[in-house]
């Protein structure tokens, strides 16, 4: 039997901390997977790999099929959330560059939520490491990421000092719009995030 060890425990105020934006929109997601032909010398109509194919799929490129989610179910032109499924297939060429795998973020805008006092929908990735800064000219050109705030040492202190800064001088992914909803905290140490917002604020100060 394969010994597992107990995984050594971090200390929580020596790591960093990474803090973004917390946006007001719906919890999306792009899934990017090979696909298989269907038909002759492919997959059988009938397989359950097949029939899922032809109900998500909603686009084709270099071997591969492109996805669309939402926080908990797979979404189609015809059974939507917010329109994301239609922006997927209508900028899946463009939305391959994202690569195999699944690419978490937020879709908001105009109808969503806030709104955010947008004229049109966003879709803002949540993985800044891979997708902001220095690699913000590898994302696709229809995508956004969120707004990262800083990178301190874990402190619970600074939290709060970085919500209440958001809070005077409004949102960082439409700037000027001041309702803004809170921030996420990430944790690498632990692959964890934890949000904190405006709501929490005036809670944690009575």
């Amino acid at each position: 039997m394969k010994f597992e060890a107990f995984p050594k425990i971090r200390r929580i105020f020596k790591d960093s901390m990474i803090v973004t934006e917390k946006i007001d929109g719906t919890n999306a997601q792009i899934y990017i997977e090979g696909a298989n032909e269907i038909g002759i010398e492919g997959l059988s109509p009938d397989d359950p790999a097949a029939i899922f194919q032809t109900k998500y799929a909603l686009g084709f490129k270099d071997g591969n099929a492109i996805y669309a989610g939402s926080r908990n179910r797979w979404i189609s032109t015809e059974d939507d959330n917010y329109g994301f499924a239609n922006w997927v297939q209508a900028n899946a060429d463009e939305l391959f560059k994202l690569g195999p795998g699944r690419h978490f973020g937020e879709w908001w805008g105009k109808g969503i939520q806030r709104g955010y006092g947008l004229t049109e929908k966003r879709f803002s990735l949540f993985n800044t490491s891979r997708w902001g800064g220095n690699n913000s000219e590898l994302r696709p050109n229809c995508c956004h990421v969120v707004p990262v705030l800083g990178c301190w040492q874990m402190d619970t202190g600074k939290i709060r000092e970085v919500l209440e800064e958001l809070k005077k001088t409004g949102s960082h992914a439409s700037p000027g719009f001041m309702d803004v909803e809170g921030i996420v905290v990430y944790h690498p140490a632990s692959n964890q995030l934890f949000k904190y917002t405006v709501d929490d604020n005036h809670k944690d100060s009575k």
